[in-house]
């Protein structure tokens, strides 16, 4: 990171980012080649949680490979300046590294689809 002034380390304030976004990019290679899909998440224990389809190319990456990266960002702020190199965005953003994995067991996908939508409501929920 080039700006280390700009790191945040505190964990409470990672988790508080977490908790204020709506947003969660994962980041995957497929063969050399990156590729970003952003989702909606749930965050519990150290882990994140994504909805998927059981079938399309990010769960063909997934297969593939055990690892990813995500971006999660709040508070986005463009600021203005006279001129266009001087035009700045403020933000506060969080990256992070990982092993990622397919949930195949029902009890495990209840409990993440849970974690996924106390994120956005406090409403309960039944699966099919």
């Amino acid at each position: 990171m080039r700006r280390k002034d700009k790191k945040i380390e505190d964990r409470r304030e990672i988790e508080s980012i977490i908790e204020r976004a709506n947003v969660c990019r994962i980041g995957l290679c497929d063969e050399g080649v990156p590729y970003i899909v952003p989702l909606v998440f749930g965050y519990k224990n150290s882990c994140l949680y994504f909805h998927s389809a059981t079938e399309g190319k990010k769960i063909e990456i997934i297969r593939k490979t055990d690892t990813a990266c995500f971006e999660i960002d709040i508070d986005k702020e463009l600021v203005k300046a006279e001129d266009a190199c001087s035009f700045s965005m403020k933000y506060r953003s969080i990256i992070g590294f990982g092993e990622i994995q397919i949930v195949d067991d029902t009890k495990e996908k209840i409990e993440a689809l849970n974690t996924i939508m106390s994120h956005y409501t406090e409403e309960n929920f039944q699966y099919p």
